[in-house]
């Protein structure tokens, strides 16, 4: 098992992950300015769950001796329709999830931290088919149908 190479993508998923929580999070708080409570609470809770991703990986990072980092972050751009958020959303997680699958080719022969990252592809995934699912829900119902259910 190569130690480093897995504190270095915990700390590199640590960083990344942290700022799309906040990302999400301030994506609830806009749309909840918006009226779509729906769409609001779907993204707080979604930002706490990756949020308990972050505390998983910082714990693992720390058994494993690495010394925790808050490294600097680029600015993310926020996006005030739900529609094209969604769309943004749903590119970030097919790019993040064939990056995160690349990522834990480094890590396999460190079990642990194999496993964390396991379930958290799985719940990446489910967010994924999730989005398409709405997007293509979209598609067939039209924005405002799609709104009315699903956004408030």
């Amino acid at each position: 098992m190569d130690t480093q190479k897995s504190i270095e993508t915990l700390q590199f998923f640590i960083t990344n992950l942290n700022a799309q929580a906040f990302s999400h999070k301030l994506q609830a708080y806009i749309f909840k300015s918006k009226g779509y409570e729906k769409l609001s609470t779907l993204y707080l809770d979604h930002s706490g769950e990756e949020l308990g991703y972050v505390d998983q990986f910082i714990k693992r990072l720390l058994d494993l001796g690495g010394t925790l980092k808050q490294e600097k972050i680029d600015e993310q751009t926020l996006i005030e329709d739900p529609v094209e958020y969604l769309k943004a959303d749903n590119k970030v997680s097919v790019d993040g999830i064939e990056f995160l699958r690349k990522c834990m080719d480094n890590i396999k022969d460190d079990y642990t931290t194999f496993d964390m990252f396991k379930a958290y592809l799985k719940d990446e995934e489910d967010d994924m088919y999730w989005q398409e699912e709405q997007l293509d829900l979209i598609d067939k119902i039209g924005v405002q149908n799609w709104l009315m259910t699903k956004a408030i």
